[in-house]
């Protein structure tokens, strides 16, 4: 496993060390990982959003105003339930 370090304010340093005694994290290292995961499934969302976001734009749009279109699913869903 690879070491880094890092330099913090004060108040940062007794942010985590605070974390730490709540005993969710058993070490700095522990807290610093966690941080990272949650900032790697942030970005993998995004990415994923952005995508989405895309296709959506790709594909034109409705000529139905939101009403019309729940009621066409709704009717939709209806039917396929039967």
């Amino acid at each position: 496993m690879a070491t880094m370090n890092i330099s913090l304010p004060d108040k940062m340093k007794k942010w985590i060390e605070a974390q730490i005694e709540t005993g969710r994290y058993a070490n700095v290292s522990d807290y610093m990982r966690d941080l990272v995961r949650a900032e790697q499934e942030k970005a993998d969302f995004n990415k994923w959003l952005a995508e989405e976001i895309e296709i959506g734009i790709a594909s034109g749009f409705s000529p139905f105003n939101p009403e019309e279109l729940k009621q066409s699913l709704s009717a939709e869903a209806i039917e396929n339930a039967a």
